[in-house]
């Protein structure tokens, strides 16, 4: 069941980076970016810590955050 759920969490990130993220310059603060980053939590920490993780990092990213590698932790 966690892993449907993180299946079904990681389709609009998916869609996002193929269809969305394409028609945009590249100007992410982190690296890896805020989709890939929320990816790469779902699928090491499971659908609440890794959708907790995601959002953190999606708020964080703003002029006056961060920047520079932040990988998963």
């Amino acid at each position: 069941m966690k892993r449907l759920i993180t299946g079904l969490l990681i389709l609009p990130i998916r869609f996002y980076q193929g269809a969305i993220s394409p028609h945009f310059p590249p100007s992410c603060r982190y690296s890896p970016t805020c989709s890939q980053y929320a990816v790469e939590a779902l699928r090491k920490h499971g659908p609440i810590k890794g959708l907790w993780l995601a959002v953190r990092r999606i708020l964080r990213c703003h002029p006056w955050g961060g920047s520079g590698y932040d990988p998963v932790p």
